[in-house]
């Protein structure tokens, strides 16, 4: 008599962009890997899924998530955070280190990892902070940090200003064989900025920040990568002349990756007019131009990976003058549509290349052994249903915060199915 499997997951549309895979076929699941993959499977199955005219694809990856904990629990947990993720087809994600206190030893970066294992939900990755507190002046303990597991580095939330210290933590990076990320933005430029530098923030007398803050750390950086031949990776990049320097990174042949948001695809500074502190990220929302540069950039497979750099907040914060609410967007749960709208609709790209940019592409990017449901391959797979259209709601959010400025849009293809190592970890039925 067969064992009965696990899961069998029947007449699925299977997108598998790093094994160039894209067929019709069932999948099983057996003892947490990929048994077979094939048409017509017979097997017996504990739970078995019916995935006719749904997309069965890879867990998504995201490598820039704030899950706020330790220090603001009461904005976002790692537990909550993992369950958001899982409602968004994330089977792992990067947690940010501009935590209280910051992710700046090793003791802090196995806590995030102890945490995520006890909330039994996504996979938790971390990055550990370049400098000490991310106040970018001497070197937090990248090696003790990288020997816990960091994945990587970041200042996330402020850019590494001095130089010296940026080439030297891109020596010890090299020296680590591991990656730097960089939040590129020069504060002698951007100050005390909240939105994009321009028209509408000089009508709406606020502080603007403008793109070269971006452009010119991310100039430098790539010129001491030119130095240290160390991988380096741009977070949320957002402006045209961002878009040329990567550009030309990637042509000279440098280890150069980037990352591009939902919301600098989706959203210009007009949408700020009405001081809707929802609307306040930084890297700040940029203008047409820009978003037209980065959609360029995606449909020739320049971006390595879409990141939703899910920031929740809470409500009380968002609620405070717009000089003073804080930065960003809690998006996990919807991010899959938000992609959808922004790059599948207007056929920019395909579905097999957006996969490509939620699972391979950025498990490539911090050198993780994920993003394929290749026979034998750990399973961890979302199944995406690319025709449901439905109202964001951010009432109905898994996160802890609300602090989303898509509620009530109209969006299509939702995650139905979440599996994790060979576990139904979330199914839309029961939200759960």
């Amino acid at each position: 008599m067969a064992e009965t499997a696990d899961i069998l997951i029947r007449g699925g549309r299977v997108i598998d962009p790093a094994n160039g895979v894209d067929i019709r076929a069932d999948v099983l699941v057996a003892g947490g890997q990929v048994a077979r993959i094939g048409s017509s499977i017979s097997a017996p199955a504990r739970i078995v899924i019916d995935a006719t005219d749904k997309l069965v694809v890879p867990g998504l990856i995201d490598l820039h998530v704030h899950f706020r904990e330790p220090g603001d629990e009461e904005e976002e947990t790692i537990a909550s955070g993992s369950a958001a993720a899982l409602a968004g087809g994330f089977t792992s994600v990067v947690c940010m280190p501009n935590t209280k206190p910051a992710i700046d030893e090793a003791t802090r970066v196995e806590y995030v990892h102890r945490m995520g294992r006890q909330a039994r939900k996504t996979f938790i990755y971390v990055m550990g902070a370049i400098t000490q507190n991310r106040e970018g002046k001497d070197l937090a303990e990248m090696g003790l940090m990288a020997q816990a597991g960091a994945v990587g580095f970041t200042d996330d939330g402020a850019g590494v200003q001095d130089t010296a210290v940026m080439l030297r933590a891109l020596k010890y990076a090299k020296m680590l064989d591991t990656l730097v990320a960089q939040h590129a933005q020069d504060d002698s430029l951007a100050k005390n900025g909240v939105m994009n530098a321009g028209y509408n923030a000089t009508t709406l007398g606020l502080p603007g920040i403008d793109p070269l803050a971006e452009e010119l750390m991310l100039w430098r950086d790539v010129q001491l990568v030119k130095k240290t031949g160390t991988r380096y990776h741009a977070q949320h990049i957002s402006t045209m002349g961002s878009v040329e320097i990567v550009r030309q990174a990637k042509a000279e042949g440098l280890p150069v990756t980037c990352e591009v948001t939902p919301h600098h695809l989706l959203l210009t500074d007009n949408a700020v007019v009405d001081y809707d502190t929802n609307f306040k990220v930084n890297p700040p929302l940029r203008n047409n131009k820009d978003i037209e540069a980065l959609k360029e950039a995606i449909q020739e497979g320049m971006v390595d990976a879409l990141a939703t750099d899910h920031a929740p907040h809470l409500k009380s914060e968002k609620e405070l003058e717009f000089l003073t609410a804080p930065f960003g967007i809690a998006s996990l749960e919807c991010a899959l549509g938000l992609y959808v709208k922004a790059l599948v609709e207007p056929g920019i790209i395909g579905w097999s290349e957006l996969i490509a940019m939620l699972t391979h592409r950025p498990a490539g990017v911090i050198r993780i052994d994920k993003g394929s449901i290749a026979e034998g391959d750990r399973a961890d797979i979302a199944i995406l249903n690319p025709d449901i259209e439905y109202v964001i709601d951010a009432d109905k959010f898994l996160s802890k915060s609300r602090n989303c400025p898509y509620n009530g849009w109209l969006a299509k293809s939702k995650v139905e199915h979440t599996i994790l190592g060979g576990e139904l970890r979330y199914s839309a039925q029961t939200n759960r």
